[in-house]
């Protein structure tokens, strides 16, 4: 997933990590254990000759590591990049590593000076990207080289892309997923059952109030993917209230969590706790098998994810299943921002850790993704776009998911916002527990407020925490 606010996945699980290098050939790479400890590769950064075609100077016979986070996404699609570097530099390995806790395994080695020369910073066990920044190397000069097919990298994106991975003015990270945060149901379920897909949230309570006399719930969640529901929730808020909800919580202000449009999404979802809508026994749910409650067995009416939502459930969704992506519900009709605007910005944060072996190979790895020719691939099989523009056909690869993701952006327009603050300060991990038993009914919106605010005053309040004022 990503969390996938970058979420589990995304992650979060709306989160991937990635640690990079040259790799191993292509049979090798699948079978690769998760990364951890130290690089069992001997890396090299001697350096090659500069050039448009090898802008990074990565040495020809390299080797090079990439750890990716393995969720929604999964970690082939680098792996596919990787053979790419390999073949264009003579006698190099890249060496492509899948990991889900990325946090866990990958501190130990910054700390000891021999990060992986590539990480996909994704899942719930992301490092705060934060944290890290000074340990980093600065990626400009990527979106500044030519891509594989000879044009400006930078030409070739998605406005506004580089946001999400500058911190302070300075570009430490390349999201390369643009990934759309949405509500998500089965068209031909709705239509069998004449069901219209909720614009507001008292609309959405009315659509559980037709579930249940079906024998369905409105909503369920797994225990790792419980933070999907407050990424909906500030989505929906914000949309109703505008950007002074989400200045402060970006700014980890006092009090941010008790603002009127938040508190309102929070009753909203209390009632649908209390009215029964959302499925029992998802604190105790590994979060794929929750969602395959949703995708196969049509046990939920709706599913709040991120785009990674298709691939991820491709193998466990039921024929004929029709996923179709909405926008977050509003509150009233009279929201600051139009119910089509949406929550959608460039994810998977890859990081080139400056006390890597081959830095230059870590770049290189990088600038081969954002090619054309990688990210149609990443297109194709993932059912998702990149911020690689002109990589999706009309028909969307014959996706209805991929296909709703278009007209949504389209519809959105210029209305198209994202927040930072739970991955900038890595607080997805805590925010898990109190989400967790609010979804399970052990606790009201007024204790989940409580909980919230302290996770965030924490963080406030640690001089230790370098924080990132935003305008």
């Amino acid at each position: 997933m990503d969390p996938r606010g970058k979420q589990v996945d995304r992650r979060t699980i709306l989160q991937l990590t990635v640690a990079g290098g040259v790799a191993i050939p292509a049979l090798s790479l699948a079978g690769c254990a998760t990364g951890g400890g130290g690089s069992s590769s001997s890396s090299s950064s001697a350096g090659g000759t500069k050039s448009d075609k090898n802008p990074f100077g990565m040495a020809d016979k390299s080797t090079a590591e990439a750890v990716i986070f393995n969720g929604g996404y999964g970690y082939d699609y680098v792996t596919f990049a990787a053979q790419l570097v390999e073949k264009n530099h003579a006698g190099s390995k890249v060496t492509v590593k899948p990991s889900t806790q990325i946090a866990q395994e990958l501190q130990p080695r910054f700390v000891g000076g021999n990060p992986p020369d590539l990480i996909d910073n994704s899942g719930a066990n992301s490092i705060g990207l934060n944290t890290i920044a000074d340990q980093l190397s600065e990626l400009t000069d990527v979106f500044e080289a030519k891509n594989l097919e000879g044009t400006t990298i930078k030409d070739t994106l998605y406005p506004g892309v580089e946001a999400p991975g500058t911190i302070n003015g300075k570009m430490i990270a390349i999201n390369y997923v643009q990934t759309i945060y949405a509500v998500w149901y089965s068209a031909s379920l709705f239509e069998a059952n004449g069901w219209t897909p909720p614009k507001t949230w008292d609309e959405a309570i009315a659509l559980g109030a037709e579930a249940k006399k079906k024998n369905k719930f409105l909503f369920l969640w797994g225990k790792e993917a419980a933070t999907y529901y407050q990424t909906l929730a500030i989505g929906s808020a914000i949309k109703e209230g505008g950007d002074e909800v989400r200045l402060a919580l970006e700014n980890l202000k006092p009090d941010c969590w008790s603002n009127a449009s938040i508190q309102g999404v929070f009753k909203a979802l209390e009632t649908i706790i209390k009215n029964g809508y959302m499925k029992p026994g998802g604190g105790g749910t590994q979060f794929t098998a929750a969602q395959a409650q949703w995708s196969n067995d049509q046990a939920a009416l709706l599913y709040p994810s991120g785009s990674w939502i298709e691939n991820e459930m491709k193998k466990q969704t039921k024929a004929d299943f029709k996923m179709t992506g909405i926008p977050e519900m509003t509150l009233t009709s009279g929201s600051k921002m139009p119910y089509t605007a949406l929550h959608s910005a460039a994810g998977e944060p890859f990081i080139v850790p400056a006390k890597a072996k081959n830095v230059a190979a870590g770049k290189e790895i990088l600038r081969t993704m954002l090619s054309k020719e990688a990210a149609t691939n990443f297109a194709k099989t993932k059912l998702a776009p990149t911020i690689v523009k002109d990589t999706v056909p009309e028909d969307g690869f014959g996706s209805t998911a991929l296909q709703s993701q278009g007209k949504m952006l389209k519809d959105a327009g210029t209305d198209v916002f994202t927040w930072n603050f739970v991955d900038n300060y890595g607080m997805n991990q805590d925010m898990l527990v109190p989400w967790n038993a609010f979804l399970a009914g052990q606790i009201d919106a007024k204790a989940l407020t409580t909980q919230l605010q302290k996770i965030t005053d924490k963080v406030a309040n640690d001089p230790s925490v370098k924080k990132v004022e935003v305008k």
